[in-house]
């Protein structure tokens, strides 16, 4: 049998859906039932398959009533077949240093499609004493047999032809391609499969992917404007439920959309251990467990606005946009810095209370905070504005810093003081409350 396939589709869609199972049948069946399914939601668009049946497959039907009355066997034809489109290695050439195999093949523009079975000939079993000179069948560039060949065993110049061997040679000196081992003593009737064969052709799919070990069909989609990953997960889970697709088919997103929702996953451990590398940065600089939470009380309003600038955008919380938020944790904080550096040092060399300590604070502060804040809004403005190559890629970092720095800016300096003050207020009760309790008597 030879099969001919042809290429399949390709999509340029940025998601996809990889179905798995461990029956081809099965895949080809639900397969399609699941984006037809998949058609019928909003969210998803571009919706493709690679599974395709644009392939073309060959059969050959043996008449063995024929074959039989001709001394042909089924092997006969699977030899002759293979000859012509296999590998068959028919000898070994040995040198001083290297040795090469000698393959049989048909010339590749022989076989580039089922028209080449009508020009695969297959030997007989009558067989015919061998004469001193012999006549043969040789197979031409074309993948076509002729007859008229000869060739004697004495001529010594028949041993260095073993690299062109044909189907059908029948020279003692030469190896018989039918087998690939046994010498050939007798010239060899050779019959065309197509006296003792049909030939059918059927479609079948350009390409079998796999996964694991199991067959997969991948299919891709867009998302509609406005819509998410999670919306298309949630998507894709109702349209399943529809088809009510069996257990031995079995689903998981793959490609970019894996490595998207992989990196989704990430993000809040992410965004925790920054959180945590500066309260002990802070802890270490004020040399206080309570204060480094007045600083990191001004991230949620950063976060806050850039979130909301991004929606207000109609863009997504992508890659870019975290790398923005890990930015604003940086240029926000320091405007609690800067508040709570000073209230600290008016408490503690001038012995201010709190209150005052950070009122004064942000007096004093507010234009530094203003001129810092303007600064890096400015500064990120070519960015949010998206100029020249490449620039949706970078607008949701403008985009994100610019919205996360407002909102700071515009309650960073209402939420600080109160904070603040809180905090002190319970540090001072727990220092009371160790001051007034009685001390330990340790016995020995």
């Amino acid at each position: 049998m030879q099969d001919v396939r042809m290429g399949g589709r390709q999509s340029n869609s940025t998601y996809q859906y990889s179905l798995i199972s461990d029956n081809n049948d099965a895949l080809k069946t639900w397969a399609p039932k699941l984006v037809e399914a998949m058609k019928r939601h909003p969210e998803l668009t571009d919706i493709d398959s690679d599974q395709a049946e644009n392939g073309i497959e060959s059969f050959v039907d043996i008449d063995r009533d024929s074959a039989n009355r001709l001394g042909i066997s089924p092997r006969d034809v699977d030899n002759a077949l293979y000859n012509a489109f296999g590998q068959r290695q028919v000898a070994t050439i040995y040198e001083d240093i290297n040795q090469y195999s000698v393959i049989l093949e048909w010339p590749p523009t022989a076989t580039q499609g089922p028209a080449a079975l009508a020009d695969v000939y297959v030997p007989t079993g009558a067989r015919t004493d061998a004469p001193a000179t012999e006549t043969t069948s040789a197979l031409t560039s074309s993948g076509t047999l002729s007859s008229g060949a000869t060739s004697t065993a004495s001529d010594p110049s028949n041993a260095a032809t073993l690299g062109t061997i044909a189907a059908g040679t029948t020279n003692p000196a030469l190896r018989d391609p039918s087998t690939g081992s046994a010498l050939s003593t007798a010239p060899r009737t050779m019959t065309p499969l197509s006296a003792i064969a049909r030939f059918t052709q059927s479609s079948t799919a350009a390409s079998v992917n796999h996964d694991n070990g199991e067959v997969s069909t991948t299919i891709s989609f867009n998302l509609a404007p406005g819509a998410t990953l999670g919306d298309a997960e949630a998507a894709i889970a109702a349209a399943q439920d529809e088809i009510v697709m069996p257990s031995t088919v079995r689903g998981a997103f793959a490609g970019t959309a894996q490595s998207f929702r992989d990196q989704l996953s990430q993000q809040p451990l992410l965004i925790f251990a920054a959180l945590v590398t500066i309260y002990l940065m802070l802890g270490m600089l004020y040399e206080s467990m309570i204060h480094p939470l007045t600083v990191l009380s001004t991230l949620p309003a950063a976060g806050f606005g850039a979130v909301l600038a991004l929606q207000l955008l109609g863009m997504e919380f992508s890659i870019i946009a975290l790398i923005g938020v890990f930015l604003l944790l940086g240029i926000v904080k320091k405007n609690a810095i800067l508040i709570i550096d000073f209230a600290l040092s008016a408490q503690r060399d001038r012995g201010m209370s709190a209150e005052d300590a950070v009122r004064e604070a942000s007096l004093l502060r507010f234009r530094p905070i203003l001129m810092t804040t303007l600064a890096a809004a400015l500064g990120v403005v070519p960015l949010a504005i998206g100029f020249g190559e490449g620039s949706e890629l970078r607008q949701p970092l403008g985009i994100t810093i610019i919205g996360g720095l407002i909102a700071s800016q515009l309650l960073t300096l209402i939420t600080t003081p109160v904070v603040y003050v809180y905090l002190d207020r319970l540090t001072g009760r727990r220092a009371r409350r160790s001051a007034e309790a009685p001390p330990r008597i340790q016995t020995a």
